[in-house]
């Protein structure tokens, strides 16, 4: 790995980067070694007994690290996360493996080898990147953070793939490169940051450096507002196990294109520029389109794909009397559609004998837990309720999940 000198860090990130570096030696890595299981119920006889041989700063470092590492198994999985180094942030804001790793392969199949990762935290998407035999220039300002994404190369075999560097991604000369990624901040000390303008660096200022490349890509928030996207981007929206993670807007690929992507499958609808789909009465099968879907503005697409309708022209549930096969959304047979009304509800069930009831809701002010409670449930038979709005009113949807 080649190794860029950074500037002094100032003396309150000298610290924390002081305690890291000791989790690199010997030591440190055999302390993380003894605690990759241990029970953080635990930690505090752990923590004592530790220090009988190790220096206390040292044990504190190692447990943390130990926590974090357990926590991002779920992005990373086991054998990555346990090799891995992180910071609280880092596991909090990086991209989940399975999606980095997605956006790997978009990147090589467009031909990409050099890649200027601006704003790259502890390494996630350059992992994925190097992994796919393109190389990386990963640039952080922050000082522990780029020390945690150098150890991360190399922990994981790819020093030789992955350069860091420590500066202000605004003052990096990225002309060498033949795509820019760029992944700013959207996270501030009041939490989530939603007005992209707000990011660090802001999108305005993403989007210029992506200008400059013959092809990039921008990590945003999936809730950005489509008049955000700009008319040259391809805007894709992408869900993993049915939560949607992210949007990205692609340069030098579809300009004005619309695009959902759905992992682990990798399948992706693409927008036509449809008009809204029409309304139309609850039919026997009603399809609950997965969200990044929703938030590609891709219904109408969906709907087509299914032959099917609206039950609202406000919600995006799609109903039709044909049960199609679909990666991009959840299926349910109706058996009833009923105004919404709890003593009536709770009757029809306790003659169907149902004790277990999955709730459901989009656009109904009813919250499930609170609905489920009032149910009172007793019997040996399951039901999904969805409470939601059929031409305007209030309406409750009985059924099941759909069998293809």
């Amino acid at each position: 790995m080649r190794h860029v000198p950074a500037p002094n860090p100032p003396a309150d990130a000298a610290e924390p980067t002081a305690a890291f570096a000791a989790l690199l030696t010997d030591e440190g890595r055999r302390l993380l070694a003894d605690l990759r299981d241990h029970d953080p119920a635990q930690e505090l006889a752990t923590a004592t007994r530790l220090r009988r041989e190790h220096p206390a700063e040292l044990v504190s470092a190692a447990l943390g690290q130990a926590r974090l590492r357990q926590r991002a198994v779920a992005k990373f999985g086991t054998e990555d996360a346990f090799r891995m180094f992180f910071t609280p942030n880092g596991v909090e804001q990086s991209t989940r493996k399975s999606v980095a790793e997605y956006r790997a392969r978009r990147f090589a199949a467009l031909g990409v080898r050099r890649v200027a990762d601006l704003c790259c935290g502890i390494g996630g998407d350059a992992i994925a990147l190097a992994r796919a035999g393109i190389f990386v220039l990963a640039v952080d300002r922050d000082p522990l953070t780029c020390a945690v994404a150098r150890a991360n190369a190399e922990a994981l075999g790819l020093g030789d793939l992955i350069e860091v560097r420590c500066a202000d991604v605004a003052e990096v000369d990225t002309s060498s490169y033949d795509t820019v990624f760029v992944d700013p901040a959207r996270r501030g000390g009041r939490g989530r940051i939603f007005d992209p303008e707000a990011y660090s660096p802001p999108l305005s200022w993403a989007v210029g450096a992506a200008r400059t490349a013959p092809h990039a890509a921008l990590k945003i928030a999936p809730g950005v507002p489509h008049e955000a996207v700009p008319a040259e981007a391809e805007a894709e929206w992408i869900s993993d196990g049915g939560d949607v993670k992210e949007a990205v807007l692609w340069f030098g690929t579809a300009p004005g294109a619309y695009r959902a992507t759905l992992l682990p499958g990798g399948h992706s609808l693409v927008g036509r520029g449809l008009p809204d789909p029409a309304v139309r009465p609850v039919g026997r099968y009603l399809y609950e389109p997965d969200g990044a879907v929703i938030r590609a503005h891709l219904v109408a697409e969906f709907a087509e794909e299914v032959g099917g309708g609206l039950i609202d022209e406000t919600i995006a549930y799609v109903t039709s009397d044909d049960l199609v096969e679909t990666p991009y959304a959840a299926a349910y047979e109706i058996t009833d559609v009923l105004p919404f009304h709890l003593k009536k509800l709770k009757a029809l069930l306790r003659e169907r004998k149902v004790g277990v009831v999955t709730v459901k809701k989009r656009g109904s002010a009813v919250e499930p837990e609170e609905l489920r409670k009032k149910l009172k449930l007793e019997g040996k038979n399951s039901c999904t309720i969805l409470l939601t709005r059929v031409a305007g009113a209030p309406t409750m949807l009985l059924g099941h999940p759909a069998r293809v």
